[in-house]
């Protein structure tokens, strides 16, 4: 029997860094969730790169980023309730094909040169409204495809380097065909690509999972996520960093046209390579956290990637050199992703079972929610101060954001450490 399931501290190398693609179903669902990916950050970059040539307004740009994800800070948390109250499976293959038509529907109004910006923001919103459900459940529905408990922290690093992985590679890509044959292809390819994710879901054989009946109000439920949430310091401060960061740093994306365009003196291309320098930093942050062995420690990691981030952004607002803002991208990806993807593995770590979907939407909500309103307000800052001012505001914020997440987080680390320990130990 020992030799059917050799403990983890065995691995080594790659076998140790990739452990969790032990799994079979999440096999599947890491090669079909990385071509859809890479058709989305094409289909990112299109999009951002269009409105900007329509429009040549910041502002519409903060518009567009506000609508499509305001719908996960409105709906979110009632749809973490509803994820643990249905089949996670079923609602990823649901979600996923409502993507998929989303994306056909813009591509087709691209290639008949028919699409305007209320088109664009009508159809943001669409998929702000599906991603409100599929996001939660994506991250409850981890747990269910991984096959040892143990390998938890490993498939969300995973996760997280195939998000980044694709960020590399969809922008490189999608630069390159807007400047060739436009952003209708682009947006082509993303349609198609939600084929392969919508195949590899149908393909698993799960084990049968007993959802829990629940008598009690969809609202009392919610109030109790909150409750619990927020009552608990590790978990508190973790939504809230978040939120913070997601408000003053992650809307950097929506003003990357502007500093393309008008800083740098560049086009579609050097957009490209701009979104894809800020993925291999990505890239270079999930494979450093899948390759530790331990959710241990990852508070101070949190606190010290935000002051990373932070001070990424401020440097890029001060460069006027395209491969020194390459660099600095490099070093904004680095730290962005650092921060999230440790969140993500403390919470999915110390969370009871029976409140993962509601924690796991305040997350999202915290992550993806709260960026539309940082989105509008650095669109409305960017025309008044400017795109490097803007920027540079939001790095101070982060990087104070991180010092006072270090000083309150830091008396719960006894507490996390014995949670860790007694609920879910990652050798």
């Amino acid at each position: 029997m020992n030799d059917v399931k050799k403990p983890n501290t065995e691995l080594r190398g790659l076998q140790s860094t990739f452990r969790a693609l032990r799994s079979s179903n999440y096999r599947l669902f890491f090669i079909g969730q990385g071509v859809s990916l890479i058709g989305t950050w094409m289909q990112t970059i299109a999009m951002s790169w269009l409105v900007y040539r329509l429009t040549g307004s910041a502002f519409l740009l903060g518009i567009v980023g506000f609508s499509s994800q305001f719908p996960i800070f409105i709906i979110g948390p009632l749809a973490g309730v509803l994820v643990e109250r249905h089949n996670r499976h079923r609602i990823l293959i649901f979600t996923q094909s409502l993507a998929m038509l989303q994306a056909f529907a813009l591509a087709t109004l691209v290639l008949t040169n028919t699409v305007t910006v209320w088109a664009i923001i009508a159809l943001s919103i669409l998929l702000g409204l599906v991603n409100s459900f599929d996001m939660p459940a994506r991250q409850t529905f981890v747990l269910e495809m991984v096959e040892r408990k143990e390998d938890l922290g490993n498939a969300i690093a995973l996760n997280s380097s195939l998000f980044n992985g694709a960020r590399l590679i969809g922008p490189s890509i999608g630069g390159v065909l807007i400047a060739a044959v436009g952003e209708g292809i682009c947006l082509l390819f993303n349609g198609l690509s939600f084929l392969a994710v919508i195949f590899c879901l149908m393909a698993m054989r799960l084990r049968p999972t007993k959802i829990e009946v629940k008598e009690t109000h969809m609202l009392r439920e919610l109030k109790e996520g909150f409750s619990y949430a927020f009552g608990f310091a590790p978990i508190r401060y973790i939504i809230l960093l978040l939120a913070l960061v997601s408000m003053v740093g992650m809307p950097y994306t929506v003003l990357m046209p502007v500093f393309a365009g008008e800083i740098l003196q560049g086009g579609a291309q050097t957009l490209g390579f701009l979104m894809a320098a800020s993925g291999t930093g990505a890239l270079i942050g999930t494979i450093y956290l899948a390759s530790r062995k331990t959710a241990l420690g990852l508070g101070k990691i949190v606190a010290v990637a935000a002051g990373i981030f932070g001070t990424g952004l401020i440097l890029f607002s001060l460069s006027r050199v395209v491969i020194f803002s390459t660099a600095l991208m490099m070093l904004t990806g680095f730290g962005m992703v650092l921060q999230m993807a440790s969140s993500n593995t403390i919470l999915q770590t110390i969370v009871d079972d029976d409140k993962r979907g509601r924690v796991m939407s305040l997350y999202v909500m915290a992550l993806v929610g709260i960026a539309p309103f940082g989105s509008l307000l650095a669109g409305i800052l960017a025309q008044n101060i400017g795109a490097p001012n803007t920027l540079m505001l939001g790095g101070i914020c982060c990087i104070v954001a991180s010092i006072l997440f270090f000083i309150k987080f830091r008396p719960s680390g006894d507490t996390a450490h014995g949670i860790y320990d007694k609920k879910r130990p990652i050798q």
